[in-house]
This record gives C-alpha cells, structure tokens and sequence, in this order.
C-alpha cells in the first residue's frame, strides 16, 4: 500500500505561480513513475506531468515552458512547479505514484482567478 498526501494548491492571480508537493509513504520495494493529472469541472481528468524514477519526463501541451516537475526519490516525493499560471489551470490536481498498481492522492484545488 502506498499513502499520497499532496499539499500547495490555492488561490492565485493570472501570471502567478504555485509549487505542489506530493510525499509518498507507505510499504513499497520501489516507485517508477510519479505525477500529476488534474480535473476541472465538467471535463475529464487529463494527465499534466510525469516523471520516472530515471528523471525522464512528460508534459502535457497545454503546460509546457510553464511547468516543471521533479522529484527527490530519497524523500519519495513529487514537486510540480507552475508557473504563468492561467485561469484555465484552474482544477483539482491529483499525484500518481506507480508501483505494481498505480497508487492517487485526495486531490488539492487550484483555483487561477484575479
């Protein structure tokens, strides 16, 4: 069992910036992939960025040259850095981890809004 508990997310103006973090715990050998999707209302969760133990990662479009991620596999933690934020960024965002099975956090609201 793996335990994903996310933090950072809030309120923040156009062009502002957020950084969300993402610790697992839990009894696991090892984590491969880790990341982030996000879901606004009336749309479907849609995947933001990923990482693999290996440091090689993915992005979304619609979030490149705005976000980055990374992560501290030492720590077993995930960080999403958002920057330029716009309004349409606004949706709860949900960390992945995946071992044998692909492991979800509760999910923490970023609202973009001025």
């Amino acid at each position: 069992q793996v335990q994903l508990v996310e933090s950072g997310g809030g309120l923040v103006q156009p062009g502002g910036s957020l950084r969300l973090s993402c610790a697992a715990s839990g009894s696991f050998f090892s984590i491969n992939a880790m990341g982030w999707y996000r879901q606004a209302p009336g749309k479907e969760r849609e995947l933001v960025a990923g990482i693999t133990s290996g440091g090689s990662t993915a992005f979304a479009d619609s979030v490149k040259g705005r976000f980055t991620i990374s992560r501290d596999n030492a720590k077993n933690t995930v960080y999403l850095q958002m920057n330029s934020l716009k309004p349409e960024d606004t949706a709860v965002y949900y960390c992945y981890a995946d071992t044998a099975m692909r492991y979800w956090g509760q999910g923490t609201q970023v609202t973009v809004s001025s």
